[in-house]
């Protein structure tokens, strides 16, 4: 997912615009980050659901703060190396560039308390730290039957696998409540796994903004050291087609790195739904 090379759309240019303003679309904005029914940023979604589950502006930015901190100490002790692989960018006169990590999350967090509300201006407590930037990055996994893997469990070639999968489910709300349907996605996905919350290590939750990690938190009682260990996207990033298969990598490598055995995994995807 390349965000930053969203292209902006000119839908009356391909036959000529006829008199009058022709305007761009910002395709990021159009397709990703806005609410199709309300037509308002989802930003606004976050604030409605800070009023009303009493989130304050300081219980985010401490939120933020925590997501920037749990990346670094996780880039320092290794704990991304098996799951992240460098990137090397030829340039025009053949000078290779090689990224190995992340720079969001070496970012240098301060004055957080003092910066302005990025969509409330007046009384929000939503602003670009305690927010997902806008990111470009991209990621894998490779998923099969337990057919497939008994078929090559011996042998020069033999699979074995990294974790396995118990259960999937989804959940929607209202479109502007697309902020809490993880919990909803979460109690979904434990039903049909015939599990407990009592039953998961690990969760990870996606930090579209720091207030949807808190509410959905809150909403289902979880420890907070149990959510997130190694920061989430508000420090790394939220490019919006990965995302989902970049907390579920993380996840499975968390659980490997602790000797833990079960991990949830939910994100909102925008529309009022969610999956875990």
């Amino acid at each position: 997912e390349s965000m930053s090379s969203a292209p902006y759309l000119a839908p009356k240019h391909r036959f000529g615009a006829r008199m009058g303003d022709a305007r761009l679309i910002d395709s990021m904005m159009n397709d990703g980050l806005t609410d199709a029914y309300s037509n308002k940023a989802m930003g606004f979604a976050g604030e409605l659901c800070a009023r009303k589950m009493e989130i304050t502006r300081e219980e985010q930015d401490a939120y933020a703060l925590r997501s920037y901190e749990c990346a670094k100490k996780a880039y320092a002790s290794g704990a991304f190396r098996e799951e992240m692989i460098p990137v090397t960018i030829r340039g025009r006169k053949g000078k290779a560039t090689v990224v190995s990590k992340d720079e969001e999350a070496e970012r240098k967090v301060s004055n957080i308390s003092k910066l302005r509300p990025a969509f409330d201006r007046k009384n929000g407590t939503i602003t670009a730290m305690n927010a997902s930037t806008i990111s470009d990055g991209a990621a894998a996994l490779v998923l099969v039957s337990s057919k497939w893997v008994k078929e090559r469990r011996r042998g020069a070639d033999a699979v074995v696998p990294l974790c396995k999968l118990i259960a999937s489910a989804d959940a929607a709300l209202e479109p502007m409540w697309f902020t809490t349907a993880p919990s909803l996605a979460t109690v979904n996905v434990l039903q049909r796994a015939k599990m407990k919350l009592s039953d998961m290590d690990l969760f990870e939750f996606n930090e579209a903004f720091s207030v949807v990690a808190l509410a959905n938190q809150k909403i289902l009682g979880l420890h907070p050291e149990k959510v997130n260990v190694n920061g989430g996207a508000v420090s790394l990033g939220h490019p919006l087609g990965c995302s989902g298969a970049r907390i579920v990598v993380t996840l499975i490598h968390a659980l490997k790195n602790r000797a833990l055995r079960h991990g949830l995994a939910a994100i909102c995807n925008g529309g009022g739904g969610a999956s875990a």
